[in-house]
């Protein structure tokens, strides 16, 4: 998943949400970390989500669907198409407009900017500059974060070129958030009532 299914899954709780975004660029125990409970639940529900859908067998057969040299590259793909299809259907999750939500998640992230890593202050630099979250619902956004992506992995990459596919791969993609996402969504709401979570790998 990416970041507007990792926040929407996080539900209303600021803390919750804050982890979330955090995700992806805390390392380590983030209890080791200056934050406050909540936010430390949502780092391990970002890095749970995660863990879970590799292990689905709707997303590996996902995956299978790319050819090479696209494969090695699926769960990128994948998780940005997964943005783009919760971004076209965003009324069937929220009651809030994306819009609306866009501008709660900015609110959030200056009441909190002193905590924020470098790395996501730049992100979301570049997410204003593009219009991120909203202009996720247009096919071109998507494909020129993928360009993004792609530019900043060491290695060479076939990201630039996802146009080439992604009408071909759209519909399976389609179908595969509207099977994938709802069971997602059902076991985070399940892990947020768990006692005792631990972090996956710690």
């Amino acid at each position: 998943m990416n970041f507007l299914a990792h926040l929407l899954l996080a539900g209303d709780d600021e803390g919750l949400r804050l982890g979330a975004m955090l995700g992806d660029f805390v390392r380590g125990n983030p209890r080791d970390l200056n934050l406050s409970a909540e936010t430390h639940k949502g780092i391990l529900l970002h890095r749970f989500i995660d863990q879970h859908i590799d292990s689905l067998p709707e997303v590996a057969h996902l995956r299978a669907q790319f050819s090479p040299p696209f494969r090695r590259y699926a769960g990128i793909i994948i998780d940005l198409a997964f943005d783009h299809e919760l971004a076209l259907r965003w009324a069937e999750y929220s009651k809030c407009t994306l819009e609306q939500f866009d501008s709660e998640v900015r609110e959030l992230l200056a009441r909190h900017q002193e905590v924020l890593p470098a790395e996501l202050h730049a992100f979301m630099r570049y997410a204003d500059k593009r219009g991120l979250f909203a202009t996720y619902r247009e096919e071109d956004e998507i494909l020129f974060s993928l360009c993004g992506l792609g530019r900043r992995l060491s290695r060479s990459n076939p990201l630039h070129r996802v146009g080439e596919i992604w009408h071909e791969l759209k519909p399976t993609l389609s179908v595969g958030f509207s099977t994938v996402f709802p069971k997602v969504q059902q076991r985070a709401t399940a892990w947020l009532g768990e006692p005792g979570m631990i972090s996956p790998g710690n």
